[in-house]
């Protein structure tokens, strides 16, 4: 069997920047498990492993462009802590869901001081070369029900159906 539209595919992987810093792996826990052709992974990394089969090992740059943007400095913006009820609780390191017009955004505490809060609403990833080591440990075939809500099903998977 091998990586096409609609098929479940397991893999591991280790993620690296630019200077070879581990950023992200599966190394520890169980495998990533994804719905091919639905857009649950940077589409790159769907055009990389298409075509594959079980056990190959697929080696990925990616691009800003192609992974999670280039890093904008106007997405960093700066308000008084006196904004939040709870702003006792404001730590540098705390992430949290942001409304905006485009849609809601993850948002970053990056600095505290001076009765001000510093966010960063790039994604973490954003601006940073991406390079994939990713062996594939498993492919099936999806059900209709996985085809139809576009992910993939299982225990705790956490999608509000029933299993």
């Amino acid at each position: 069997m091998i990586i096409e539209k609609d098929k479940v595919v397991s893999i591991n992987y280790v993620l690296c920047n630019e200077e070879g810093l581990e950023l992200d792996s599966t190394q520890f826990q169980d495998p990533l498990v994804y719905l091919h052709g639905a857009s649950n992974i940077l589409p790159k990394l769907e055009e990389e492993l298409e075509g594959k089969g079980v056990k190959a090992r697929v080696r990925v740059k990616i691009s800003p462009k192609d992974g999670y943007g280039e890093y904008i400095d106007e997405l960093v913006q700066s308000f008084p802590l006196s904004k939040l009820p709870n702003a006792d609780k404001v730590k540098v390191g705390v992430q949290f869901q942001l409304n905006t017009p485009q849609g809601p955004t993850m948002a970053t505490i990056t600095k505290v001081e001076d009765g001000n809060f510093t966010v960063d609403m790039n994604h973490p990833l954003a601006g940073q070369t991406l390079n994939f080591d990713i062996e594939v440990v498993d492919i099936r075939e999806a059900t209709t029900e996985e085809k139809d809500t576009g992910h993939i099903h299982g225990e705790g998977c956490g999608c509000g159906h029933s299993h």
